[in-house]
């Protein structure tokens, strides 16, 4: 009976020590469990997003068909002319070279480039070449014209695609012009498309049209 008595009691205590071990076993796991639960659903989460600013950083750009034919780098690029005064800066754009060629034959290189905040409408090769070539070469030997003429091409004070809306400027020749549009699509004088504007350079701004500007 004694030696009975005696085995019952060592099951008894050898149950009582079995039993916490099982339920902190159980503990554990139900822990760990609620954490990769907590820890799957931090990493479900959708991060929190910014609304973009890409469409007000686009104002400040170039814009315009014809600016996807300026190259892409060099003194020609926007990169370079924007670090050259406006006269240098268009005679490294192929597309300008006989604004150029008119420009110098009427000694305006240095007014250009020496002047400051001014807003020059260039007219490309193809602009020029609208004018019948006797006219034009017409022109191109009357210096006293062709400086009208180019200067009329210029405004005295930096214009933003916003004031090209709707407005009229003084241009140095001292006649005026008028300007209208909106988004990417701009006139002058209701005859002239914007091709490519608000390209920077040094000391203007430049806004390349597909026709020759004549003062009245």
């Amino acid at each position: 009976m004694n030696a009975l008595r005696i085995r019952r009691a060592a099951v008894a205590m050898a149950a009582a020590a079995v039993l916490p071990l099982a339920l902190t076993a159980c503990s554990d796991d139900s822990s760990d469990s609620g954490s990769d639960s907590a820890a799957g659903s931090t990493e479900s989460a959708p991060a929190e997003t910014t609304p973009g600013t890409d469409d007000a950083a686009a104002t400040d750009k170039p814009f315009g068909p014809a600016c996807a034919s300026v190259p892409q780098d060099g003194a020609g690029s926007f990169d370079g002319m924007a670090k050259d005064p406006v006269a240098t800066a268009a005679s490294n754009n192929p597309a300008l070279s006989t604004l150029v060629t008119a420009v110098k034959q009427a000694g305006l290189v240095d007014t250009l480039n020496n002047a400051q905040n001014i807003t020059v409408f260039a007219p490309t090769n193809d602009a020029f070449a609208k004018i019948p070539k006797a006219d034009l070469d017409k022109v191109l030997a009357d210096k006293d014209m062709l400086t009208k003429i180019l200067t009329y091409h210029v405004v005295g004070e930096k214009l933003t695609p916003k004031q090209l809306e709707s407005g009229s400027y003084e241009t140095l020749q001292k006649g005026m012009l008028t300007a209208s549009g909106s988004g990417e699509a701009y006139k002058v004088n209701d005859t002239s498309n914007v091709v490519c504007g608000n390209v920077p350079t040094a000391n203007a701004t430049v806004y390349i049209v597909d026709t020759v500007l004549m003062p009245k």
